[in-house]
């Protein structure tokens, strides 16, 4: 089993909820080998892959429960970057695409203020789960990050708030959608901007993406769905989210390796602390 929380046997002595209280395992067959090779294959081609109604309804009210009453918990972030996550090029200019500035901000409540007892540390920490995960993203073994603060996150989106456009620096996300805004806080992607790999970094077309002249694809997540997306060369945002609902969208990260901790100044810039 893979750890997520600091106390191991506090977990195992307060959370005793199922796999199958929180997953809808009628509709997905996580052992499956037939509905894995289904899923595989649609995220290698799509780079994303959308299981709808994922969570039961009781998993998504529990959470959004905690969410709400831990809101007050999360920390606020409100930065400007470039598309590339890293710091300015002086070898372009400031409206190059390479270092052109776009806004994210966003609450965050981290592994360690989400309750011992909630289903997602139980998803989390299923051994069904992550193998279904590794067969999907082609994995040979998920890992827990180090600290105790980067493996499950919730993310908070108030009114205004949005992810400006950028590239993934890992080759996968997994998020689960727990609450929808009233309007906005839509995902809006453009496929294979870039091959990362191979150094091409493809400005102009990133640039247009930028100026809003190629057509975006919309991903439609409704409460309750698990999202796959291979972000690392296709360009991403969420627009500002709208009207008094909040946007929470939970972060699941995993590792390929063992022992990997988020950098302190990634701890510090996204939580407000290192531990």
């Amino acid at each position: 089993m893979i750890g997520a929380i600091n106390n191991m046997s506090d977990f195992l002595v307060t959370n005793t909820n199922q796999l199958c209280d929180i997953v809808d395992i009628k509709e997905y067959r996580l052992d499956d080998p037939g509905f894995r090779a289904q899923c595989k294959e649609t995220l290698d081609r799509e780079g994303v892959l959308v299981l709808r109604n994922f969570l039961t309804k009781a998993s998504i009210e529990s959470i959004k429960q905690e969410g709400d009453e831990h809101k007050d918990l999360a920390y606020y972030t409100s930065s400007k970057h470039n598309i590339y996550l890293s710091p300015a090029d002086n070898q372009f200019p400031s409206e190059h695409p390479r270092n052109r500035s776009v806004t994210s901000s966003k609450g965050c409540i981290t592994t360690d203020q989400i309750p011992g007892h909630s289903d997602l540390h139980t998803l989390y920490n299923s051994s069904e789960f992550t193998d279904f995960l590794c067969s999907v993203l082609d994995e040979a073994k998920l890992f827990e990050y180090a600290d105790p603060l980067s493996s499950v996150n919730l993310h908070y989106a108030e009114k205004g708030q949005e992810l400006g456009w950028h590239f993934d620096n890992s080759s996968f996300a997994i998020t689960l959608m727990i609450q929808a805004p009233e309007q906005g806080g839509q995902f809006e992607y453009v496929k294979n901007v870039r091959n990362a790999d191979q150094g091409e970094m493809n400005y102009d077309f990133a640039g247009k993406v930028l100026d809003g002249d190629i057509p975006v694809k919309n991903l439609s997540m409704d409460s309750g769905a698990l999202v796959l997306f291979r972000g690392r060369n296709s360009m991403h945002r969420v627009t500002p989210a709208q009207g008094s609902r909040t946007r929470m969208l939970v972060v699941l990260a995993y590792n390929t390796k063992p022992g990997v901790s988020l950098s302190e100044s990634a701890r510090m810039t996204f939580y407000g602390r290192l531990g």
